[in-house]
């Protein structure tokens, strides 16, 4: 509340005299800020809001103090709590409640009478006629106010009353008609007021002037506006107001959504708002800036200005909207079963296998798929691809295998084991299995199961996996017309989990079980230990490893005719393995997440612990625990959680889309381009853009190289590359260097000669052979005469795989990461060693207690 107010509010407070006058002030919603109040009324404007400019809420403090002086109306008035007596609000809305006040025969309020009673609204009806009260619409009564100067009948006078004087309060003032306003002791001497007639045509001209202009038609008004050459001259007060308002509608979030279907984007829409209120501010007429005023920044203005910004939009910025309008069209991708027309021809049968781990859903979907006369499985990694592809052409059915890294083609094969990525749209199945479907929403992958599901061209389609994306499946097979079954399956053997942890102690492992630890550094720590101090022997998998090693240690532990019965993995065990598993022992439930330390999710808790028990195997029956006792109901928690639905699942255009985005930006680099397609694609309700963070780092190392196409960069920034190894990443850089060049890509690496002997040669071996295999997927991408050592290339990597799978069975070094810490500090030799700066050196002797302060200064000096 600003000053004047406050002491003209102090005032009349003390005086017991004018109380109509504050709520005249009340009723008036349409002021904004004081210094609006001041300036209307001192400059006499006669201003009446429109009768349907929505009311705001008041001040509870300001009304309550109103109603301990006026009280409040008849049987429609609506209480309002009291005032505390420290001036402070009532936020607990007791019962306490104003009373009527009482009056003195001279027609003077006296304030002595005012109480504080329960106010009973059911039957309380004892307040006397004259006050103007609050009536349920949140307006005025019209009771007539018997005030010492003068007889109103209605608060039209009252509004006129007010209008004529000025209600500063903080100096004394006059008007032209010789009207004495507030004296120091806050009451009015003489009053000068218009005729009845005159303030019922005033009010009644502005209430119908607001409405017209709120109903008229948006160009016709637009139109005038333009052609408006007298634009009518604002005060300060008003300028703010209107400044205000357009400050409101620039941060409209309706607004700017709204401005999108006239294909006004988001990142313009700030500019042309900025625009549109220059021109406003340049061509307002008075009708139009007094309803905006009355209106002030809220919704109702919004939604006021909004059609007069469509008009100015199209006739100001045609270039832009058209600019827009094809580069959204060209990144649109909320109808993404229309991308595949002729899936959309067939009638196609979709089987959705819903079930946990363990309780044959996808057996049965492999059952179908090798009796079909051709068929395509679907694998979401290399590992579980090159499984099938062995089961199958074990059991008699020819079958092919395709990953990103390999393709071996059997002759007379009509059957293919791939990788989701590697799915072809092309052909035409007699049955197609998607294992895994709940990666759908995978943040990173999840646009190649979505993908699959929407283009293969099959008869049928067998889904494997959890219940979480049920729901958008069935939406999805509702889009694209597709007949849906649905086959719910039960685990074969129910998990146990053991109250008895191990408590703490590597050394209560048992043969059979799988200790699973979330980094590389625990998982050679867990190795070490139980290996020291027990007899068991460990395997090791985690995600660095090659496929060809994984599925050797995997093999290495079912066998049961060696010594190697404790198998040490990260969460890359949850899929792509058969292993006989009899406990899972979790090493701990947190994980670092690339920023913190965070609580494994459930959904992954689950998956991890239901490869415990297989049936068929020497353990049927899945146990699982914790090493720590404290981890123990966070375990028990996450498995009693239901599924958790999906919502939403991942998209990621083909590059004929960002192709066809590119054309509208025809000088920017791929990594722009892959931020402006991200912030301006669209996208249904039922799918999300998958994460390309990945695909941007690339993208701008690649910058550097001239000489590639706009489809060479894309395909380069898919390629197998870990962004965070130096070394990957500048093998990459290099294939890429003589792609563009058009000179043969050589693989430019040393051949390991044996295994390594501590964890240094270990991750040099990892990164070996990530290398090789990123040549053999770029060999697979691009044209086979720019790779030309494949087979030179493949031999290589099968030598490294080995090498990684004699490593791990001979491990016994402490990881990489554990030896870098600082090392104990050693005795101080004799004689004089020079520093390496004069700030180590000031740390150094700082600490030191027995060099003397005079010679620190002079070092430091």
């Amino acid at each position: 509340m600003g000053r004047g107010l406050a002491t003209f509010l102090f005032r009349i407070y003390t005086s017991g005299e004018n109380v109509s006058r504050v709520k005249f002030m009340l009723s008036n919603r349409h002021f904004h800020s004081l210094r609006q109040f001041e300036n209307w009324v001192s400059d006499k404007h006669p201003f009446v809001p429109p009768s349907d400019v929505p009311r705001r809420e008041f001040s509870r403090s300001l009304v309550g103090l109103v109603g301990k002086v006026g009280g409040f109306g008849d049987a429609n008035v609506r209480p309002f709590s009291s005032v505390v007596e420290n001036g402070d609000d009532d936020d607990d809305d007791d019962d306490m409640r104003v009373s009527r006040t009482e009056r003195s025969k001279d027609g003077k309020y006296n304030l002595d009478s005012v109480k504080s009673d329960d106010f009973d609204s059911a039957n309380e009806h004892n307040v006397e006629d004259g006050v103007v009260g609050f009536n349920e619409n949140g307006m005025y009564g019209s009771n007539d106010v018997e005030l010492e100067h003068g007889n109103y009948k209605d608060n039209k006078d009252i509004v006129n009353f007010m209008r004529i004087h000025d209600f500063d309060g903080e100096h004394e003032n006059s008007d032209e008609d010789g009207i004495d306003c507030f004296k120091e002791n806050g009451v009015c001497d003489s009053v000068a007021v218009e005729s009845e007639s005159e303030t019922d045509d005033i009010c009644s001209d502005r209430t119908m002037s607001g409405k017209q202009v709120s109903l008229r038609d948006p160009v016709e008004l637009y139109q005038e506006l333009r052609n408006n050459e007298n634009s009518v001259k604002l005060n300060r007060s008003d300028w703010e107001t209107i400044q205000q308002v357009f400050k409101y509608f620039s941060r409209s979030g309706w607004a700017a959504n709204q401005s999108l279907a006239i294909y006004i984007g988001r990142s313009f829409f700030p500019t042309a708002v900025q625009s549109f209120q220059a021109f406003f501010l340049k061509k307002c007429s008075a009708d139009v800036t007094e309803h905006l005023i009355s209106l002030g920044p809220s919704n109702a203005a919004v939604k006021f200005l909004f059609p007069i910004f469509v008009e100015f939009c199209i006739e100001e910025f045609p270039d832009e909207i058209k600019q827009f309008r094809s580069m959204i069209q060209s990144a649109d991708l909320t109808v993404p079963h229309t991308w595949f027309p002729f899936a959309r021809a067939m009638k196609r049968k979709i089987i959705y296998h819903c079930g946990p781990t363990n309780s044959g859903k996808t057996y049965n979907a492999l059952q179908r798929f090798m009796e079909a006369k051709k068929g395509i499985y679907c694998s979401p990694l290399r590992l579980l691809a090159m499984e099938v592809f062995d089961k199958v052409n074990a059991q008699g059915v020819y079958c092919s295998l395709h990953t990103g890294q390999e393709k071996k083609f059997v002759p007379f094969s009509n059957h293919v084991a791939c990788t989701v990525e590697m799915v072809s749209t092309e052909e035409l199945y007699d049955v197609a299995v998607i294992d895994e479907i709940q990666m759908m929403s995978d943040p990173c992958r999840g646009y190649a199961w979505t993908r699959a599901l929407l283009g293969l061209k099959a008869d049928e389609i067998h889904l494997c996996g959890d219940p979480t994306v049920l729901n958008v499946v069935r939406n999805i097979c509702s889009d694209t017309g597709d007949e849906l079954h649905e086959h719910h399956y039960g685990r074969f053997k129910p998990l146990v989990v053991e109250a008895k942890t191990l408590l703490g102690d590597l050394q209560n492992v048992r043969s059979g079980d799988c200790v699973v630890a979330f980094s590389r550094r625990e998982i050679f720590e867990v190795k070490m230990a139980i290996e020291k101090h027990t007899s068991h022997r460990c395997c090791v998998i985690y995600g660095a490893l090659p496929p060809e090693t994984r599925r050797q240690q995997a093999n290495l532990f079912n066998d049961q005719d060696n010594e190697f019965d404790v198998l040490v993995a990260s969460d890359a065990v949850g899929m792509g393995l058969n292993l006989n598993i009899r406990r899972v022992v979790f090493y701990s439930l947190s994980k670092y997440n690339g920023d913190k330390i965070v609580a494994v999710p459930a959904s992954q808790v689950k998956q991890i612990a239901g490869r415990a028990g297989r049936r068929g195997s020497r353990y049927p029956d899945g146990l699982t625990t914790t090493l720590h006792l404290d981890d123990l109901d966070y375990l028990i928690e996450c498995l009693k959680q239901p599924f958790e639905e999906v919502k939403k699942v991942g998209l990621f255009p083909f590059f004929e889309q960002v192709e066809l985005f590119a054309g509208q930006f025809p000088d920017v680099t791929f990594c722009q381009l892959l931020e402006k397609f991200g912030e301006n694609c669209r996208l249904d309700g039922s799918y999300f853009l998958c994460r390309h963070d990945h695909i941007k780092k690339v993208a701008n190392m690649l910058e550097k190289i001239q000489g590639l196409s706009l489809e060479d960069r894309f395909n380069f920034c898919f390629a197998p590359v870990n962004i965070r190894d130096p070394k990957a990443m500048y093998h990459l850089l290099r294939f890429a260097s003589a792609y563009s060049q058009n000179v043969p890509v050589s693989i430019a690496m040393g051949i390991p000669k044996g295994s390594a002997k501590n964890d240094a040669e270990l991750l040099d071996l990892e990164t070996k052979h990530q290398v090789l295999s990123m040549y053999l997927w770029l060999s697979h991408h691009f044209r086979e005469e720019t790779f030309p050592y494949v087979k030179k290339v493949e031999e290589m990597a099968v030598n490294v795989a080995d090498l990684l799978g004699k490593s791990l069975i001979n491990a016994c070094w402490k990881p990489e990461s554990r030896q870098r810490k600082k090392p104990k500090p050693e005795e101080k030799k004799e004689g004089y060693e020079r520093p390496r700066s004069l700030v180590k050196l000031h740390e150094k002797r700082r600490d030191d207690k027995s060099v003397r302060a005079d010679n620190l200064s002079k070092v430091t000096a």
